[in-house]
């Protein structure tokens, strides 16, 4: 059940982020870049670090539910780097480095995110592993791409 309720958390946290994202994005005259600071750090630290804590936590269970099996060190290790974004992310935006440095902890987290979610497809063809947490990998990471690539774009055009 709690694995539910953080799925949801991190569905329905990066939906607010979207929202406000937009909202600040669209305020005046589009500004991306006010935009992404906005947006970056709160979409790393929702999917990262709410990640990260679980497979810490629950990582046993968070395994099962995508049809994987636990294996202790590995999936620590994993959670860590996880929580490692989130906190890089914070420290970025925190540290006022500015969009140059936050779009580049966003893109090295977006790959993450592409090369874990051919690691889910992958799975579940070869292994015909169809669990939600396995297969739903592959479309929320295109649709944050999706979502992500207007102000992106947008932003890099103006830096």
């Amino acid at each position: 059940m709690l694995l539910h309720i953080l799925d949801i958390a991190r569905i329905l946290g990066v939906a607010a982020t979207f929202y406000i994202g937009y909202s600040i994005g669209f305020a005046g005259d589009y500004d991306p870049i006010a935009q992404l600071h906005f947006m970056v750090p709160a979409v790393i630290v929702i999917i990262a670090g709410i990640s990260g804590i679980e497979g810490l936590v629950l990582g046993d269970r968070a395994a099962a539910a995508k049809g994987y099996a636990a294996d202790g060190n590995y999936q620590r290790q994993s959670s860590f780097a996880l929580l490692s974004y989130a906190a890089v992310a914070v420290f970025v935006r925190v540290s006022g480095w500015g969009i140059r440095a936050e779009l580049t902890i966003f893109f090295a987290f977006i790959f993450f995110l592409v090369f874990s979610g051919i690691n889910h497809a992958a799975s579940a063809v070869r292994d015909r592993n169809f669990k939600w947490q396995n297969i739903n990998r592959p479309f929320i990471t295109l649709a944050l791409i999706a979502g992500m690539a207007y102000p992106v774009i947008e932003a890099m055009k103006r830096i």
